[in-house]
């Protein structure tokens, strides 16, 4: 049997798909004969000292974690900031870590994750602590250089795709004497991917969406509404996605809190959609809805993406077996090698070429109105939401799910204080 624990950590929002990572992870481990720990509630588990033995977990519930959407071991949103201002709380990882043999730590996240874990990596090197650390790729947003797509991100993108296509064909029922407007905001801090990604529900300009707010395109009020005004005109009523990045010429957000920041120090987005639904209506004086999915978008594992959840195992098996390689500081990333058809593979990349940078939309995959997905666009998000993940359905007519009961493994060091 090898020596040495293996340390999970989920970060950040979850996904439709991260529990099929999860599980990747700890099947992929089982059969290397690695003990997998978990860390509860992310990198406040392991500040903690708080390791769920996953050991106590049977195969059949390992597996179920592939079709269970959230954060199965729970997750949080707290950035370690650099090795000097946060130096004591990366010493006392190192401390947990030791107290408890953790050789290889696998951080589950999008961009700050993978800086902690090149952080940690850089850390134990230094202190001569043999640690493999691993940045695992995860977010709804696509933001992550490099690799060709995120894990989380396809369903997600399937979910506002079909959403989008669904609430449009209502909305043009009821337009003779009812909504014209309705308006659908999504997810996107800094960069449209999800945005686009309702792009796929319509094929010709008449079919909706039929005006995109990216938050790469800044928001200019006047040409947005003669363009909602032209389309109802046209087409007798007018969806518009938004997304919550949208901002303003001078770089504020449209929907921007005052004061408030999130655990990441981002500025608390106070929802878009109503915000534009309201210049719709005030402006033009047009019936209007509006819906903010939220949550919804990144838990919807009844409407995941086949290609989707196949990245999700990928990746947690892949990284793995990188850790057990020995390749300290890399993430396992998709790289697509064809089309036509879609294929692709996993590549080890180093965390330092990807921690702190930000993959927005290609100029090239933003239609020249601004409004719009071009169809190079369109060729790249295809293939990410094809396919159904299968999923089991219980007598009452509602979707299995693994709902888990922890075990706690003891306790080794002293109280972490900070």
């Amino acid at each position: 049997m090898s020596k040495g624990t293996l340390l999970y950590a989920q970060s950040g929002g979850v996904t439709a798909v991260i529990n099929a990572t999860a599980s990747a992870v700890i099947e992929t481990a089982r059969a290397r004969k690695i003990k997998v720990l978990a860390a509860k509630n992310g990198i406040l588990g392991a500040l903690r000292e708080e390791l769920i033995d996953t050991s106590r977990l049977s195969l059949a519930q390992v597996r179920a974690l592939a079709h269970t959407p959230g954060g199965a071991f729970g997750s949080c949103r707290v950035k370690l900031k650099s090795l000097e201002a946060d130096g004591d709380k990366y010493a006392r990882l190192l401390a947990v870590f030791r107290a408890h043999d953790v050789r290889w730590f696998l951080y589950n996240g999008g961009n700050d994750s993978a800086d902690t874990a090149l952080k940690l990596s850089q850390l134990a090197e230094a202190s001569g602590y043999p640690l493999t650390c691993i940045g695992v790729p995860k977010t709804v947003d696509n933001d992550l250089v490099l690799t060709d797509c995120c894990p989380g991100f396809g369903s997600a993108a399937k979910y506002t795709a079909v959403s989008v296509a669904e609430a449009a064909l209502d909305v043009a029922a009821m337009a003779e004497t009812s909504t014209k407007v309705f308006v659908y905001e999504v997810m996107g801090r800094h960069a449209g991917w999800l945005a686009a990604a309702a792009g796929l529900a319509g094929k010709n300009a008449a079919q909706a969406p039929h005006v995109i707010l990216f938050p790469e395109v800044v928001y200019d009020e006047a040409t947005f509404l003669a363009k909602v005004k032209a389309t109802v005109a046209s087409v007798g009523y007018c969806v518009v996605v938004v997304s919550e990045g949208l901002k303003h010429a001078n770089g504020k957000f449209v929907a921007e809190s005052e004061g408030s920041v999130d655990a990441f120090g981002h500025s608390q987005l106070g929802g878009v959609g109503p915000l534009i639904a309201a210049t719709v209506k005030d402006k033009l004086g047009l019936k209007v809805h509006w819906t903010v999915p939220d949550y919804l978008q990144r838990s919807a594992r009844h409407l995941a993406s086949k290609t989707d959840l196949a990245h999700a195992l990928a990746v947690g098996k892949a990284g793995v077996e990188f850790a057990l390689k020995g390749l300290n500081g890399v993430m396992p990333i998709i790289v697509r090698t064809a089309e036509k058809p879609y294929r692709w593979k996993i590549r080890a990349e180093p965390l330092r070429n990807i921690a702190n940078a930000e993959k927005k939309m290609p100029a090239g995959f933003i239609g020249k109105d601004g409004y719009s997905i071009t169809a190079a666009c369109r060729r790249y998000l295809e293939p990410l939401v094809r396919g159904e993940a299968a999923m089991p359905y219980a007598a009452d007519g509602l979707p299995k799910h693994a709902l888990l009961k922890h075990t706690m493994i003891g306790k080794r060091l002293p109280p972490f204080k900070g």
